[in-house]
């Protein structure tokens, strides 16, 4: 469960006020069974408090402010750069609840390459999640990008959302990366950072670069919430993957199967025709001598 540095706060005061109330049962020289127990709840307590997910900055792309299901505040969009858009209200999106269906119905695209910049700088693990979800297209390779981090790595390459999860579907790239010595390191490579990072929705030859949301955490990958599964499962990708090459197969010429529509003009017609036809002119030719023979008799 991630939750905001707010959130974090008052979880923090929730946990003191249950130690000191743990401490309290020490101070009543307890059992040792009963100071156990009161240690072990101390440990546990502490652990989930330190080991919650810090969020360090989030943003519902192209909306208002919202906090989610998980806690998760997010900032309303002041980016001036592109063009908001909430269309995805008309559709109903899968995978998520209905709470937060909003961060991926509104949206931030621009005709050209665009992106935020993310307040990070100290040295730690972190996970960037970026929401994404196709409301406009019908089919794939219509609107196809990359997202490009600290101006340097290609952490998303030809992003297909509808080919990933069809239409008014959510979609999250998740991508660990970590920053030490001012230096940050994602995919093997490594990038000088200056008092922030970039992450850039890069144009391409089809339509335009888009995002939903984004969040960072400091954590881990396994700190992230998870989508639920797609609709219909692996299987039905799978189902999907088989038809598609069938289209392909279907598509390739077969022997045994007969050509549809007129045939086409063969450009050695005129040849074959004087060739079959030769053994005609040479019959006349022959015929012409007997035929004038007999007009003499």
């Amino acid at each position: 469960m991630l939750t905001s540095p707010s959130c974090n706060l008052k979880r923090g005061t929730a946990m003191l006020s249950l130690t000191g109330i743990a401490l309290s049962c020490l101070k009543q020289k307890l059992s040792k069974q009963g100071t156990l127990f009161c240690i072990l709840c101390i440990a546990s307590l502490i652990g989930q408090t330190f080991g919650a997910a810090e969020v360090v900055w989030a943003v519902n792309c192209g909306g208002q402010a919202h906090t989610d299901v998980h806690g998760i505040r997010y900032q309303a969009d002041s980016l001036q750069i592109g063009y908001a858009s909430d269309y995805g209200k008309s559709l109903t999106i899968q995978r998520v609840v209905p709470q937060d269906q909003i961060l991926y119905q509104t949206e931030r695209y621009h005709r050209s390459t665009f992106g935020y910049d993310i307040p990070v700088t100290k040295d730690g693990d972190y996970v960037l999640v970026l929401k994404f979800s196709e409301v406009w297209f019908t089919s794939s390779s219509q609107k196809v990008f990359d997202v490009i981090l600290n101006g340097e790595h290609t952490i998303v390459n030809e992003l297909d959302i509808y080919a990933k999860v069809g239409r008014g579907v959510a979609h999250d790239e998740i991508i660990p990366f970590s920053i030490k010595n001012g230096k940050l390191r994602v995919n093997g490579e490594t990038s000088q950072i200056d008092g922030k990072i970039s992450v850039e929705f890069l144009k391409g030859d089809l339509d335009n670069p888009k995002v939903n949301a984004i969040y960072v955490i400091k954590g881990i990958v396994e700190d992230v919430p998870k989508l639920a599964p797609l609709p219909g499962g692996d299987n039905l990708r799978e189902e999907t993957d088989d038809e598609e090459e069938e289209e392909i197969d279907n598509a390739k010429p077969s022997k045994s199967r007969r050509p549809s529509g007129p045939k086409a003009k063969d450009p050695y017609a005129t040849d074959d025709t004087s060739t079959m036809l030769l053994p005609v002119f040479m019959a006349i030719g022959a015929f012409i001598p007997l035929l004038f023979c007999l007009c003499k008799l």
